[in-house]
C-alpha cells in the first residue's frame, strides 16, 4: 500500500485527500447520450436554463418581429451560392466533419488524431451548449421560417425533424458560438478569425432558412452562458489545460 505523507494525511482528516493525478476525458468512458453524440461535462440540473435567460421571441407586429422577418427574406432571396453551400456544411454536427467549421480558419487543424483532448472537448460540449436551449425551445415552439415562407432549406433531409422542433433559440448557434468562445482560449493569437468564424457559424442559420435572425441572436448568448458554466466544471477545466498543451507542443514542432 502507497504511503501518504503527513501533510496528506492531515489534508484529508480536514478535507479529503486524492493522490491520483487528473485524468482527462480521454481515459474515461464517456457515454453516447443518443447516437454519435456524446455526454456532455454539465449534468442536466447543471444545465443553464434558457427559458430564465433568454428573453421570449419578438411578438408579431414588432420591431423585432419585422427584422426577423427582414433578415429572412434577404436570405431567401440571395444568389451567394459560395455562402450558402458554406451554410450546408455548417449543418452538419456528425464528427468527424463537424470540425470543419473551424478548421477552414485554424493554422493548426483539429482532428482526433492530432488534437485528440481538444477533439473530446468539442465532441462533449456540443451536448452542453445544444442542450442549454431546450428549455425555451419546448416552451415556445416557435415555427422556423421555412415553415411559413415554404421556401427551400439547406438540408431537406432534416425538415421533418425540423418542423417537430422549436425555433428559438438556435442550438446549433449556441454550439458554434460555445465553440467558438473555447477556441480563443486554445489559440489566443486568432481569436478574432475564431469569433468571425463563430459569428458566421450562427448566420448560417439564417441562410438555410431554418432559423430566424432573433433565434441566432439567443443562441449566441446561451453559447456564451453555458462556457461560462462550463469554467465551474473541474473535467472540463482538466481537459482544456490538456487541449492548450497538446496544441502547445504541435505548434512548438512547426
Amino acid at each position: 500500500m502507497r504511503k501518504l505523507s503527513v501533510l496528506c494525511i492531515l489534508f484529508l482528516f480536514v478535507h479529503g485527500c486524492t493522490t491520483q493525478k487528473n485524468v482527462t476525458s480521454l481515459s474515461l468512458n464517456v457515454p453516447e447520450v443518443h447516437k454519435g453524440i456524446l455526454q456532455g461535462y454539465l449534468s442536466e440540473h447543471e444545465l443553464p436554463n434558457s427559458l430564465s435567460l433568454v428573453p421570449p421571441p419578438p411578438e408579431e407586429g414588432s420591431a423585432a418581429y419585422a427584422l426577423d422577418l427582414d433578415v429572412a427574406s434577404k436570405y431567401v432571396s440571395s444568389t451567394d451560392e459560395a455562402r450558402k453551400e458554406q451554410a450546408t456544411a455548417d449543418a452538419h454536427l456528425g464528427f468527424p466533419e463537424a470540425v470543419d467549421a473551424f478548421n477552414i480558419i485554424l493554422d493548426t487543424k483539429i482532428s482526433e488524431e492530432a488534437t485528440p483532448n481538444l477533439y473530446m472537448i468539442m465532441r462533449r460540449t456540443l451536448a452542453d451548449a445544444g442542450l442549454s436551449t431546450y428549455a425555451a425551445k419546448n416552451y415556445y415552439e416557435r415555427e422556423r421560417p421555412f415553415m411559413m415562407n415554404n421556401a427551400p432549406i439547406c438540408t431537406p433531409e432534416d425538415e421533418e425533424g425540423l418542423r417537430s422542433d422549436g425555433s428559438y433559440p438556435s442550438g446549433h448557434t449556441a454550439i458554434g458560438w460555445a465553440w467558438a468562445l473555447i477556441l480563443t482560449e486554445v489559440f489566443p493569437d486568432q481569436t478574432d478569425l475564431i469569433l468571425i468564424r463563430g459569428k458566421e457559424f450562427g448566420i448560417s442559420r439564417n441562410v438555410c432558412n431554418v432559423h430566424w435572425h432573433s433565434d441566432v441572436v439567443a443562441g449566441r448568448m446561451m453559447g456564451a452562458v453555458a462556457v461560462a458554466k462550463l469554467h465551474t466544471n473541474e473535467q472540463f477545466l482538466i481537459d482544456l489545460a490538456a487541449a492548450k498543451e497538446e496544441i502547445k507542443v504541435l505548434e512548438n514542432k512547426n
